[in-house]
């Protein structure tokens, strides 16, 4: 069977997820990651409105917890991971502190970006976290930050987590062109969850048909279907690993599904924009419970185990609400430093070098220090 969204509509109840090769700690590892992440997200969904302190928008991820998961078992501390809008299951997965994400949600001078980005354009630094609420952004900048590793020789990779809405920008083509030229050290994650906000990709393409697209760009990939944890972790895996020994660039495209509107915690239902029974589908094939499954058939979990991990689940949650409650609200001193740098001597010398004819990539740290 071709998979594609129409296919899986018809398949019924997903009964190939298969514990094989895989060790039993990365198995419940999958789940917990999982677990936490949906936890925090319905929490988070569920305290929106009624305080009305969080004042920025914010775009769910329920639903796609398990590429999330599986990334955060295999990216290394000084990976690149880069997202669109949809921000908060990458931002999990890079292993950034959670109670900064809080934070930055309510506008705390202790969150991630300091109150000033809100969701989706948060960013942590320190983690090598960036999202964005450009389409097609996290991919073109993913491009610059993988062409620097290739030319430092570095060793690290970059990872750019999307919707297949950003496929419709051509941004997103000439980041296919460019990397498959350069073989860059880059992996693509397409989380096709069917939907550009209300409309279905089959109105806004001619087909469903993104692997087979970007393949002639030198760019390989790979489609799975997104709510199986253990098939997106063995096939990031594996992907991770041709990258890391140079043989990249990668796409993974991951069939998966929102629950939750497309942005805010509000109902979107009364657009008529999902077909009918295409909720209880994706309900019926919600990645934490296919995992669930297996885990409980092998033996590895039962009720008391799940109880333990629910309540250890939801301490870190309440500690990450108080955090940001209790943090202060930034103080804004200059406008205009928030928006613009004036100083900016690694790009001055950089331009001086270049506009000299002296400017080599691989001499240009020895030459200029790090950046």
């Amino acid at each position: 069977m071709e998979l594609s969204h129409r296919t899986l509509s018809l398949s019924g109840h997903y009964r190939e997820l298969t514990l094989r090769d895989l060790e039993p700690a990365v198995a419940l590892q999958l789940f917990r990651q999982m677990l936490r992440l949906r936890r925090m997200e319905e929490a988070l969904l569920a305290e929106y409105h009624p305080a009305e302190e969080m004042r920025c928008p914010i775009h769910f991820c329920i639903g796609q917890e398990a590429i999330p998961a599986a990334l955060s078992g295999l990216l290394k501390a000084d990976d690149f991971l880069f997202s669109h809008h949809r921000s908060h299951g990458y931002y999990f997965a890079k292993g950034a502190p959670l109670k900064e994400l809080f934070a930055e949600i309510y506008g705390r001078s202790t969150g991630a970006d300091a109150g000033n980005a809100g969701s989706q354009d948060i960013s942590h630094s320190g983690s090598h976290f960036y999202s964005g609420a450009i389409l097609s952004g996290a991919v073109s900048i993913s491009v610059g930050a993988a062409l620097g590793f290739q030319l430092r020789k570095t060793g690290q990779i970059a990872v750019a987590g999307f919707g297949e809405g950003a496929t419709d920008e051509g941004a997103f083509w000439e980041a296919m062109n460019f990397s498959g030229k350069r073989r860059l050290p880059l992996l693509f994650v397409v989380e096709n969850n069917r939907y550009a906000t209300f409309s279905d990709q089959l109105k806004r393409q001619a087909d469903d048909n993104i692997c087979e697209r970007v393949r002639p760009f030198g760019v390989r990939a790979t489609k799975i279907f997104g709510n199986d944890a253990p098939l997106a972790h063995r096939t990031l895996e594996a992907e991770m690993k041709r990258l890391r020994e140079g043989d990249g660039p990668a796409l993974v495209e991951a069939y998966t599904y929102r629950w939750n509107s497309h942005v805010g915690p509000e109902d979107d239902s009364s657009n008529n924009y999902r077909a009918p029974g295409e909720m209880e589908f994706w309900k019926d094939n919600c990645p934490i419970v296919l995992l669930e499954e297996r885990l409980r058939e092998r033996g590895m979990l039962d009720d008391a185990a799940k109880a333990d991990l629910e309540r250890e689940i939801a301490l870190e949650i309440a500690a990450n609400f108080k955090f940001a409650k209790e943090s202060p609200f930034p103080t804004v001193k200059d406008w205009h430093r928030m928006n613009f740098e004036d100083a900016s001597p690694m790009a001055d010398r950089l331009l001086g070098t270049a506009s000299r004819g002296g400017f080599d990539p691989d001499q240009a740290e020895s030459k200029l220090g790090p950046y």
